[in-house]
């Protein structure tokens, strides 16, 4: 009964997925430019929460370094997007992100706790003001203009780089590399005792996850007529993540994605109409998620639904019980 009802669960599941799918390709035949551009924006954050939690979810290694990928894939579009197509300029940008992750990563993954958050918000601000010392001092300038794309071209884009994150997600998940890292997440000496080498898979891991914030970075510097380093690097692409992880809860792949896109709508929403406060009512939230929502939204829902659960399966009891009582006494 129970695996009847697990796989009818999971049928559902992918039909419903398969819809949802649908309904996005179609999205820019039905709807306004505005509404596509928030989308955009809603996958952008989304991309960049999901490839954050693939490392830091099952580790534990709260990294900061999500912004300085993020502005490497930016700088990577202004420089190559005038000589390039912008397919290999994305991919360019990714493995750019890639290599600067493997890097800082064989030299900060041996810290922990505190000392790696940090470093790696440390290499935010060490890249971004790089650079602005290079473009002040060697080019006389501060910033560089972007060749605009489509907003079409960029949704479809984008929607390609959030299918592939989500199935190398799930596969990692499912795989015994997603155990290996769990492992290290819940006790890392014993990890390293069983055989596990705990360094190289946290320096790859931590590599693929920065491709996917690279590869985002290149197709939303299009959107952006002009780009310098304070807004390649802003701090904000760092914590926003960390936030939505939070609230979405990191249990199950689908926390993440939840959490970054009601974030990524809240941001939209109060930007707009509170544009001092914003982050204020976000730090808010923050210590409210922390506190009352340790596992996220999901965890919030999937207590609400054992409660729901459980009353049924009491109903359900009560009334065999009343059955069974009702039949002896007829026997009776």
């Amino acid at each position: 009964m129970n695996k009847v009802a697990f796989t009818s669960r999971n049928l559902y599941l992918q039909v419903l997925l398969i819809l949802v799918l649908i309904l996005l390709v179609a999205l820019p035949f039905y709807t306004s430019a505005y509404n596509i551009m928030l989308l955009c924006n809603i996958l952008m954050y989304i991309i960049i929460t999901v490839s954050w939690v693939l490392f830091s979810g099952p580790t534990g290694y709260i990294s900061l370094a999500s912004a300085a990928f993020f502005g490497v894939g930016i700088y990577t579009s202004a420089v190559l997007g005038q000589s390039l197509p912008l397919p290999l300029v994305i991919i360019i940008g990714g493995l750019f992100s890639f290599f600067l992750a493997l890097l800082v990563g064989v030299i900060t993954l041996r810290l922990r706790g505190m000392y790696f958050s940090i470093f790696t918000f440390g290499l935010v601000e060490l890249v971004k003001h790089f650079l602005l010392w290079w473009e002040i001092t060697k080019t006389n300038t501060r910033g560089r203009f972007v060749i605009l794309v489509n907003y079409i071209h960029v949704f479809y884009i984008m929607l390609a780089i959030f299918l592939v994150l989500l199935l190398i997600a799930y596969l990692i998940r499912r795989s015994k590399y997603g155990l290996a890292l769990q492992s290290i997440g819940e006790y890392e000496e014993a990890a390293a005792h069983i055989g596990i080498n705990v360094t190289l898979l946290k320096v790859v891991t931590f590599a693929v996850s920065s491709f996917f914030i690279g590869t985002v970075g290149a197709v939303m510097a299009t959107r952006w007529t002009y780009i310098d380093p304070v807004i390649a690097f802003d701090p904000f692409y760092s914590f926003m993540p960390v936030l939505m992880a939070i609230f979405g809860g990191m249990g199950q792949l689908y926390g993440p994605v939840i959490g970054a896109a009601i974030f990524a709508y809240l941001e939209e929403a109060l930007i707009t109409r509170f544009p001092y406060h914003y982050m204020l009512i976000f730090g808010i939230i923050m210590v409210v998620s922390i506190l009352y929502l340790p596992e996220g939204l999901i965890g919030l829902l999937q207590k609400l639904w054992k409660i729901i659960n459980s009353g049924r399966l009491a109903v359900y009891r009560e009334k065999r019980q009343k059955r069974g009582t009702g039949r002896e006494q007829e026997n009776a």
